[in-house]
C-alpha cells in the first residue's frame, strides 16, 4: 500500500502542541455531530474550515480501517508462519510476506498519526458549544439583562471623564507614560497609586475572608502549554505579548496561571469544589482595538485585575457560576457602584466559554455601562485540554475518572474600578470622594490635588 493509497491527500493544518493530549471537544462528538456543532456555534465558528475537518474525519476514518485490515492480516500471517514452522516447512516466503505488512502497517500507522494531529490542530480552535441556558443571538445587543444593582449618582454639574478628573488631580499621566513605554500604558501617583493598591487589598480581603477563595500569589509569565490549555493559544496568539528568546507569554489574565494549578492533575472528589483568588497585572495587545478607547484606563496593554477560578463537579458547576458571579457583585456593593449583570447571548461569548455573566459599572461621562467583569463556566472545555480530572469518592484507584468544570471571572478589573470611583464619586470642586470602604485603605476621605 503506498503512500497515495494511504492518504486521501495533503491538507495544510496548524498541529498542536506535543505536550498537550486533548482536544477541547470531545473527539466523539465531532466526529458523529459535526453539523450540530456547526449549527449551535453559528457566528462564532465563521473561522473554522469546516469542510477541512470535515475531510480529516473521513481521513481519519479510513485510515484507522485500513490499518485494522493489515494488523488483521498480519495476526493471520503469522498465525500462518507458526503452521509452517510446527509442520517443518518452509516458512520463508511467509516471513518476507509478514515483513512487508509490517512496514506497511508502520507506514500506515504514521499517515494515521500525522492525520490526528492535524485533527487536534484544527478542533483546538473550535470555540466551546453555548449551554442551553444562553439565549440566542449575534452580538452585544443581544445580550439579555439579568438585574441592577445601586444607584446612578444625580449630579448638579456635567460629570468629568476619568481621565479629565486623574490628570487635574496630577493623579493620572498618560503623557509620562507614552514617553516610558508607549500608547496605551499609564502612570498613577500619589493617591491615584494609593487608590489602586487600595483596590487590589480590599477585593483580596473581600474574597478570601468573606467568600472563601484561597489566595495564590503566581507566576506572570506561563509556558505555551499553559495558554494552550485555558484556550489563548492557538488562536489569539497575536494577542499576547511573548518573550522573544524564550517560549514563555505575558500573562493576559490570572485565569492561565490559576487554571493551570491543576493541570494533567486526578483531583480528589472530597476537595471539590476549589476555589482560587489572585492578584495579578495583566498584559494584552489589544490587537483588534484599534481606535477604540484610546483615552484614559478602559483598555491598557497593562492592567490589574483580582482574578476568581473555580473547580467543580459538572453536576455542581452552575451553581458555582452564580456563587461566583455573586462575589464579584459584592464588591460593586460594597463601593456602592450602580451596575448590571448581563446574560451574554451565544454570538457573543467568549472563546472557552459555555456561558456568561457579564458585570457592567455605570459610568457617568459616557451616560452607559460598560464591562468590569465577566464570569464563566468553561465546563469540561479547559479541563479537557490540561487533563484535570476528578476520582468520583469510593471510586478504586483505577477506577473511571472525570473532567472537572472550570469557571473564572474577574473580581474585579482594578483600573476599571478605580475609573468609576473617578467617575461615580467625583465633586463639584473637581476632588472625589473615596467610598467608606476603602477609607481603612486609603487613610483618607476624599482625593484632592496635592499642593
Amino acid at each position: 500500500m503506498s503512500n497515495d493509497e494511504l492518504r486521501t491527500g495533503p491538507l495544510t493544518i496548524p498541529r498542536p502542541s506535543r505536550n498537550i493530549g486533548h482536544t477541547m471537544h470531545d473527539p466523539r462528538l465531532l466526529r458523529e455531530k459535526l453539523d450540530e456543532v456547526r449549527t449551535q456555534l453559528g457566528p462564532r465558528g465563521v473561522d473554522v474550515p469546516w469542510e477541512d475537518l470535515r475531510k480529516l474525519i473521513e481521513e481519519r476514518r479510513s485510515l484507522t480501517t485500513q490499518v485494522e485490515e493489515l494488523r488483521h492480516q498480519l495476526k493471520k500471517g503469522s498465525e500462518e508462519v507458526g503452521r509452517l514452522k510446527r509442520g517443518k516447512q518452509s516458512a520463508d516466503e511467509a516471513m518476507a510476506q509478514m515483513k512487508a505488512l509490517g512496514d506497511r502497517i508502520r507506514e500506515g500507522e504514521e499517515c494515521l498519526r500525522a492525520t490526528e494531529e492535524n485533527l487536534a490542530g484544527w478542533a483546538l480552535r473550535i470555540p466551546n458549544l453555548p449551554h442551553a441556558s444562553v439565549p440566542p443571538g449575534k452580538d452585544a445587543a443581544d445580550n439579555q439583562e439579568i438585574r441592577r444593582g445601586g444607584t446612578a449618582p444625580s449630579f448638579t454639574f456635567t460629570p468629568k471623564s476619568h481621565w479629565e478628573l486623574g490628570e487635574a488631580l496630577e493623579i493620572l499621566d498618560f503623557e509620562r507614560s507614552a514617553k516610558i513605554a508607549g500608547a496605551r500604558f499609564a502612570v498613577l501617583t500619589g493617591l491615584g497609586a494609593r487608590l489602586e493598591r487600595a483596590l487590589i487589598n480590599f477585593m483580596l480581603d473581600l474574597h478570601t475572608t468573606s467568600h472563601g477563595y484561597r489566595e495564590v500569589w503566581p507566576p506572570f509569565l506561563v509556558n505555551r502549554a499553559a495558554m494552550t490549555g485555558t484556550g489563548q493559544l492557538p488562536k489569539f496568539e497575536e494577542d499576547l505579548f511573548r518573550l522573544r528568546d524564550d517560549d514563555y507569554f505575558l500573562i493576559p489574565t490570572a485565569e492561565v496561571p490559576l487554571t493551570n494549578l491543576h493541570r494533567e492533575e486526578i483531583l480528589a472528589e472530597e476537595r471539590l469544589p476549589l476555589r482560587y483568588a489572585a492578584y495579578t497585572p495583566c498584559f494584552r495587545r489589544e490587537a483588534g482595538s484599534y481606535g477604540k478607547d484610546t483615552r484614559g484606563l478602559i483598555r491598557q496593554h497593562q492592567f490589574n485585575k483580582v482574578e476568581l477560578v473555580a473547580f467543580a463537579k459538572p453536576e455542581d458547576s452552575y451553581q458555582e457560576l452564580e456563587r461566583l458571579t455573586s462575589a464579584a457583585e459584592a464588591v460593586l456593593q460594597g463601593l456602592g457602584l450602580h451596575y448590571r449583570v448581563v446574560n451574554l447571548c451565544a454570538g457573543d461569548l467568549g472563546f472557552s466559554a459555555a456561558k456568561t455573566y457579564d458585570l457592567e459599572v455605570w459610568l457617568p461621562s459616557q451616560n452607559c455601562f460598560r464591562e468590569i467583569s465577566s464570569c464563566s463556566n468553561c465546563e469540561a472545555f479547559q479541563a479537557r485540554r490540561a487533563e484535570i480530572r476528578y476520582r468520583p469518592s469510593g471510586g478504586k484507584k483505577d477506577g473511571k475518572t472525570e473532567f472537572v468544570h472550570t469557571l473564572n471571572g474577574s473580581g474585579l478589573a482594578v483600573g476599571r474600578t478605580l475609573v468609576a470611583i473617578l467617575e461615580n464619586y467625583q465633586q463639584a470642586d473637581g476632588s472625589v470622594m473615596i467610598p467608606e470602604a476603602l477609607r481603612p485603605y486609603m487613610g483618607a476621605e476624599r482625593i484632592v490635588r496635592e499642593r
